[in-house]
């Protein structure tokens, strides 16, 4: 009988003590998310990062026990989100000079902008809230040179590289040869993938709009670590202007 009396008290107490911390106001509410930087706060991160990364002065942020620890029980919030290439001689974290849980990184060969890409840049964007999305290209890249000497391909890489395509073409419009033919097509892919990303993703565009998040363009040098930074796209604002399925087309 004492066991049984016990048992009951106790389960009232479990009830009644949530409901009387709520009464004094003492709740315990969810961790609210850091203020983070703007747009162009995010930007200057990123400048800041690889100019430490080309001088040879990292600082390696965030890589430890303790930056885990913070991650894992308060969850990620990282600063940009980056659609980037796939190749090895591009390690997204290492050129900006960042750790655990500052990137939300994606990495597809010929950094390409079609439904899986797309999908997780609008996670990143739209559930993490990174006000920064930067698509990053990088020279000697094989994708895009694969496809402006159309070199043959199998399995799945012919689905993936047509998102190329019409890059190549443009670069190709321009008359150029050799090393200048592929460096234009390169910053011409960079360019697609931001128009495939605007103009397949409403998501992405309301939160341009909004002024919430900024997209930027940005091609890496594999010698010297350098990134270039390309800016917002040309045709931005017609982009914003409506979406379809598809590739999208642009003159500049």
């Amino acid at each position: 009988m004492k066991k049984s009396m016990f048992t009951v008290a106790f389960a009232i107490m479990f009830v009644l003590s949530p409901l009387a911390a709520f009464a004094a106001g003492k709740e315990a509410a969810p961790a609210a998310a850091p203020a983070g930087p703007t747009p162009d706060q995010a930007l200057a991160m990123l400048k800041e990062g690889n100019a430490r990364y080309m001088s040879g002065k990292l600082t390696t942020p965030n890589v430890s026990q303790a930056r885990r620890d913070e991650t894992v029980k308060g969850g990620q919030h990282p600063f940009a989100s980056i659609l980037g290439c796939a190749d090895s001689r591009a390690p997204i974290e290492l050129v900006f000079d960042r750790g655990i849980g500052d990137l939300f990184v994606i990495r597809v060969a010929g950094n390409v902008s079609d439904t899986d890409e797309i999908g997780t840049v609008e996670y990143g964007a739209g559930h993490l809230g990174t006000p920064l999305i930067v698509v990053l290209g990088h020279k000697k890249c094989g994708a895009v040179t694969a496809v402006v000497k159309g070199d043959k391909v199998g399995g799945s890489i012919p689905q993936l590289v047509d998102n190329i395509i019409p890059a190549a073409k443009r670069a190709k419009d321009k008359k150029l040869e050799g090393d200048d033919l592929i460096n234009r097509a390169i910053s011409e892919n960079v360019l697609q993938s931001m128009a495939d990303m605007f103009t397949r993703s409403e998501e992405i565009r309301h939160l341009v709009v909004s002024g919430k998040v900024k997209v930027v363009g940005a091609v890496y040098d594999l010698a010297d670590g350098h990134v270039d930074w390309m800016g917002e796209h040309p045709d931005q604002a017609k982009l914003l202007g409506g979406g379809h399925e598809g590739h999208a087309e642009h003159k500049h």
